[in-house]
């Protein structure tokens, strides 16, 4: 007999997870499904946990900050191994790991592993190592997420060549790499291996890295990761690449010929949904496997929702687990989480690190949207001075109408923290006066909101008397 739930999630990494938590919280009773030997899926084991540990982990060897702080020449240890610069990522992911698997526990969500794949719209069979079963779902959520795309003229070979998961088993620390893509990825990773004194070359078509943030936080970031020691090739694009005994050989359509010990090749992800056989149910779904859904993340096929990376855009842990919530609480009319906030903060964790939240300048110009502008900079700031944070700021966009806030971006030590100020600010509708009528703990970095408020105020005084002359 086939074995009844309430709902099914396929996929155990961070939208999987708390959608299944959440239904089981409320009294249903959920499986959930992973193929993979650990749970956590990319946003735990390839992912964010690990890409950001590493981040910590090269701070660390690198000697970095204590060079910010007392101007100390750091260079890395000659006998560190890859070992040693994983080691702290591994205790991290097993922990997190630990932490998910208690949860679902908890929960009494039952775990079951092996491939799924759909047989109609509510059965969904599954191939283990021990054998193979069919259960049976009223709602069923997809939530597998995403792998590196891999372009077939690429010759990945997962020694020399990489893709942005198996660079994580790198068995070495090479001497030169090149990074071809300056995405989010490619940008964190080129930074990371700068910092550990590695050679990185990256290559970008485009004229910027992270292309959907504000151009003069990118700017900023492009200038202060040259002085780390980063090249960038603007303009130029691989033409072909290929592994030579113990290097790469990588060919430009303007540059000619370059060699270097090893490559990351940051070229998207695309959604895991190869297995699901979703065609066979009619689920529709876009470019590079995306599966297309509306704002409460249901797809065409009414009880089937998805959310996290297999939707596409943002393609962030946080963003993942609340989609996932959305779909739950709607699929069983649930009073909880009935709605994403249109405000999401965002964050690139290069070396520095930058986020935003709202709209950018460039959009602004884009859209007619008449904007004023505050500044406030680390430099000006006492805890920036205490940490040896120079080349830290924060931007406010805000209307010159009634000095409500637009958007903050931010670059410097810990951006990614600060930003949710300016995200509850948007949210609640605020002005930078909201910024100047707080009070801040001093010394902090959080200070530098009421300076870049201020800042703010004076354009919007000098803007007033304008517009009145």
């Amino acid at each position: 007999m086939t074995e009844q739930y309430d709902l099914i999630v396929i996929g155990a990494g961070p939208a999987g997870e708390k959608g299944a938590e959440k239904a089981a919280h409320y009294g249903k009773r959920v499986a959930l499904i992973e193929r993979e030997r650990y749970v956590g899926g990319a946003g735990i084991n390839t992912g964010t946990v690990p890409s950001k540990t590493l981040r910590e982990s090269a701070l660390y060897f690198s000697g970095l900050q204590q060079r910010g702080l007392y101007g100390i020449d750091y260079s890395l240890k000659d006998d560190l191994s890859i070992r040693d610069f994983m080691y702290r990522e591994r205790l991290v992911v097993e922990k997190e790991r630990d932490m998910i698997r208690q949860s679902l526990h908890n929960q009494n969500v039952s775990l079951l592993r092996g491939v799924a794949s759909f047989r109609d719209n509510h059965t969904i069979h599954i191939t283990a190592a021990d054998g193979e079963q069919d259960i049976s779902g009223e709602i069923i959520l997809i939530a597998t997420g995403s792998s590196p795309h891999r372009p077939p003229e690429i010759p990945f070979d997962d020694r020399l060549i990489y893709d942005s998961d198996t660079i994580l088993h790198m068995d070495h620390i090479p001497k030169t790499m090149v990074v071809v893509g300056g995405g989010v990825i490619g940008t964190e990773y080129a930074s990371i291996f700068t910092a550990l004194g590695i050679k990185v070359t990256l290559i970008e078509p485009r004229g910027r890295i992270v292309g959907f943030a504000d151009s003069e936080i990118t700017d900023r970031l492009t200038d202060q990761l040259r002085k780390l020691g980063l090249t960038f090739l603007f303009g130029d694009k691989m033409a072909a690449i290929e592994a030579r005994g113990n290097h790469v050989r990588l060919m430009l359509e303007k540059g000619g010929a370059v060699d270097f010990e090893t490559a990351l090749i940051a070229a998207g992800r695309q959604s895991n949904v190869g297995e699901l056989e979703l065609d066979k149910i009619g689920v529709k779904c876009g470019n590079r496997g995306l599966v297309l859904v509306n704002e409460s993340f249901q797809t065409n096929i009414p009880n089937i929702y998805a959310a996290g990376d297999v939707i596409g855009f943002p393609a962030l842990a946080s963003t993942s687990m609340e989609q996932a919530r959305v779909a739950v609480s709607g699929a069983f009319n649930l009073a909880y989480k009935e709605q994403i906030p249109s405000v999401l903060p965002l964050a690139v964790y290069s070396i520095p690190e930058i986020s935003m939240v709202g709209m950018t300048e460039d959009q602004c110009k884009e859209n007619h949207t008449e904007y004023l502008l505050g500044h406030g900079y680390y430099a000006d700031n006492a805890r920036g001075q205490i940490i040896g944070d120079m080349s830290g700021m924060v931007k406010l966009i805000f209307s010159p109408v009634d000095k409500k806030l637009l958007g903050a971006h931010i670059i410097g030590e810990q951006a990614s923290e600060l930003i949710h100020l300016a995200a509850q600010a948007i949210m609640a509708h605020g002005t930078i006066d909201t910024f100047i009528d707080a009070v801040f703990n001093y010394p902090t970095l959080a200070g530098t909101y009421e300076q870049a408020a201020y800042d703010g105020l004076a354009n919007y005084e000098n803007w007033l008397k304008n517009k009145i002359s």
